[in-house]
């Protein structure tokens, strides 16, 4: 018998109203997210949660975005230019 596949964990940043940050934050938790940081005067706040959970976190009352997070690698200062 195979297991069921199980949804793949992700990173991601959200901006949620400041104004209702602590409140929003916790209603994030509940749809799934752990959180990992938070800014609550920019706002926005960074953690992972499993990728399936992302229209959950999206309809959370007080949040304005959800992007997953990225590595971006730059060369180094004396690379050519790509």
């Amino acid at each position: 018998m195979s297991e069921p596949d199980t949804p793949r964990t992700v990173g991601v940043v959200l901006v949620v109203d400041p104004d209702r940050f602590h409140e929003v934050v916790e209603a994030l938790r509940g749809a799934g997210l752990r959180v990992a940081a938070e800014q609550p005067l920019l706002g926005s706040l960074s953690g992972t949660a499993a990728e399936d959970r992302l229209p959950a976190l999206a309809a959370v009352d007080g949040v304005l975005a959800v992007d997953l997070d990225r590595t971006v690698t730059l060369p180094d200062p004396g690379a050519p230019l790509q």
